[in-house]
């Protein structure tokens, strides 16, 4: 009897991983999506069907913005019942955004969608793009009884395959590009690929799959540092049209407690601007309250952002402010997780 195999869709927006010499000019450019068998003849032996699709014009990805994700959650919602698994390949620059981004985006989902790339381009003789192309599409493979293994929003590089939005890009240079410092590795590819299924989110597969793609930038991110003047935070506070700003804050979330600055959060609050207490940490949680240096921004109704990462947190703030929330619920919606973005 034959095995069905799996059907994944290669979904390339650009990047390092798409790109090889030009022997003329020696410069970097994409190539062809539809001859990647060619460049890369291991994939045929890959257990799936593979088919490519790719953006008209494919953008560095320091040029990535949510008119871009709408894009990419378009081509899933199009394809999503004619494939069994995606893979985005995607810069690495700002692929912890694109990925968080898309977490949120695409609600209800039961299907892997594993965002992937390299530092070094596919052609080059070092490059670890196909280790971390092979091994995604291996990912977005897996069935158990004819259901996939992963059935979120994924980020595999070199080795190791995390939950999207909770990474963040850490090295510029090695091929540990990213690292993922307050949740579990789903996945670990060595001799084996071994599967944490235990840290796997298990969606309710009767809830229908729905795309969101109504998205609000209006936000702003605002890294606290000694010395941060009045006139700054005011004149970001008072931007026209600003719906939320994100305060990256020292440790578990505390911040100066100079009057004024409480003042300006407070003043910014009545009028409606969401503000969110992220950390500067790489690893660790706000715990608003735990120190007297954040008692005032939980009084004045600071939202908590937990452990969750910068990227995640400036994304679901885009996603929920698209969704028009309640003030009255705000706060407590963003408290809660709603793709496993926080513990």
């Amino acid at each position: 009897m034959n095995k069905i195999k799996p059907n994944i869709l290669l979904i390339y927006t650009g990047g390092t991983i798409g790109m090889i010499k030009d022997f003329e000019s020696g410069a970097l450019k994409a190539f062809d999506f539809k001859n990647l068998l060619d460049k890369i003849p291991e994939l045929q032996l890959l257990d799936c069907n593979i088919d490519t699709i790719s953006f008209e014009s494919p953008i560095d990805s320091s040029d990535m913005n949510p008119e871009y994700w709408v894009q990419i959650a378009n081509i899933i919602e199009e394809n999503y019942n004619s494939f069994d698994g995606f893979v985005v390949l995607h810069g690495s620059d700002t692929m912890s955004y694109s990925a968080s981004a898309l977490s949120f985006m695409l609600e209800n989902l039961v299907k892997p969608v594993v965002f992937t790339g390299s530092q070094l381009p596919i052609g080059d003789l070092r490059t670890d793009a196909k280790e971390n192309l092979i091994t995604s599409i291996q990912v977005a493979s897996l069935l158990d009884r004819g259901k996939p293994v992963v059935q979120e929003v994924c980020l595999y590089f070199e080795y190791k395959l995390y939950r999207a939005n909770r990474t963040s890009k850490i090295n510029a240079e090695h091929f540990e590009a990213f690292a993922s410092p307050n949740y579990h590795d789903l996945a670990v590819s060595g001799v084996h690929l071994k599967v944490n299924t235990d840290y796997l989110l298990k969606p309710n597969s009767r809830k229908p799959f729905k795309v969101h793609k109504n998205l609000d930038n209006n936000i702003a991110l605002i890294k606290l540092f000694p010395g941060l003047s009045e006139q700054v935070l005011q004149n970001i506070l008072n931007t026209p049209n600003l719906k939320a700003v994100i305060l990256e804050t020292y440790g578990s979330g505390n911040c100066t407690t100079q009057p004024w600055f409480t003042k300006l959060l407070e003043t910014a609050i009545n009028e409606g601007i969401h503000i969110v207490n992220v950390t500067q940490c790489a690893g660790g949680s706000v715990m608003m309250g735990h120190y007297e240096a954040s008692n005032h921004l939980k009084d004045i109704g600071v939202i908590s952002g937990k452990d969750i990462t910068t990227e995640a947190a400036v994304c679901k703030l885009m996603y929920m402010l698209g969704q028009n929330i309640s003030k009255k619920v705000f706060k407590t919606i963003y408290e809660t997780p709603l793709r496993g973005e926080i513990s």
